[in-house]
Parts: C-alpha cells; sequence; structure tokens
C-alpha cells in the first residue's frame, strides 16, 4: 500500500473504505449488515472510535472516522477488519441449508482467494488494503461527506440520501438518529 494512504496523524478524521473481495454483494442481507453495525458500535464504546459518518454499501463500506486517543486509529481499523471477516466467515460456515442461498460460491471464493495470499489464515473476506485519506483540510471532509451520503443515489437505490438506511445522512439532513452514535462534523 502507498503511504499516501496510510493513517499517519491521531490528531485528524479520515476517509477509509473497506471492500469486498471481487466486490462480492454480501451486505445485501441483514444478517452481514448487522456485524458491521456491532462492530462498529463495539470499537466506539471499548477502543475509542469516532465514527464522524459511514455508509454501507452492498459490497463496501465507506467511513469518516477519529480515534478519541485510546487506541491507534490503524489498530481500529485492522481490528475491525478482522473480526467483521471471521465473524462473516462464521455466518456462513454455520448457516448450511440456511438463508444464504449462495454459500458455498461464497466460501469457495473466499478460501481461493485467502490461499492466494500469505498474509492470511485460510479466507480472505475484505480486500488487503483499505484507502485512507487523511481529511485536515474543510473543502475535502465537505466533498467526501458528500460522497459518502449520495453513494446510495448515484448507486439508484434511492432517490434521496436520507431514505439509505445504513448511511449516516439521517443525522446530517433531519432531526432524526440514524443505527450509530455519531460524532458530527
Amino acid at each position: 500500500m502507498s503511504s499516501r494512504y496510510k493513517i499517519h496523524s491521531q490528531e485528524y478524521a479520515y476517509f477509509v473504505t473497506f471492500t469486498v473481495i471481487d466486490w462480492m454483494d454480501v451486505f445485501i442481507r441483514n444478517e452481514y449488515r448487522q456485524v458491521i453495525l456491532e462492530s462498529l458500535s463495539f470499537c466506539q464504546k471499548h477502543k475509542g472510535l469516532n465514527v464522524h459518518a459511514w455508509c454501507l454499501m452492498t459490497s463496501h463500506v465507506h467511513l469518516i472516522i477519529s480515534s478519541s486517543g485510546f487506541m491507534p486509529l490503524e489498530g481500529i481499523v485492522r481490528d475491525t477488519k478482522a473480526y467483521t471477516s471471521r465473524r462473516i466467515h462464521e455466518i456462513l460456515e454455520e448457516n448450511e441449508g440456511g438463508f444464504e442461498s449462495r454459500r458455498s460460491w461464497m466460501l469457495q471464493k473466499m478460501e481461493y482467494l485467502g490461499k492466494r495470499n500469505s498474509s492470511n489464515k485460510g479466507f480472505q473476506f475484505w480486500q488487503q488494503n483499505y484507502h485512507a485519506i487523511l481529511l485536515d483540510n474543510p473543502l475535502w471532509l465537505d466533498q467526501k461527506l458528500d460522497y459518502i451520503h449520495n453513494n446510495p443515489v448515484e448507486a439508484g437505490f434511492v432517490n434521496n440520501p436520507i431514505d439509505w438506511k445504513y448511511s449516516s445522512a439521517i443525522d446530517y439532513y433531519s432531526d432524526e438518529k440514524g443505527l450509530l452514535d455519531l460524532k458530527l462534523i
């Protein structure tokens, strides 16, 4: 990964994207979306994660995040990716004959790509790197905030950003509260 996209400073927020291997549409099912929400909530409560904005799409998640200083942000990101990867893999393994019709295909793909990458232990869920962009400029921050919230609109899922349930748009553009606690920018 280029040093251009690494977390260098704990003082600022970062725009971060995690993408599922081969852009698999995993987050079309509530079981998997819930894993992401639970992990982010856990990291907020126990690791010092500040979530400023977020959007969970079908194959990736966009975040604007920072650390309160309790744990370095890169450690929180590493732990979040590791936990969600393991947990979703467990759900798939336990779901024989259950809700996931793509179970065998997904597990095969995860295990095939995992064996090809020496950084993994038997399977891979997320693409290896994440794209962290330092948001030390208000213009960058506003641009990324708009990008995150308009992602479901651009994808054709909704007409209005606040209609996408798995996003912080409702927190920013209405009086309602979304699914995660936020530290608004």
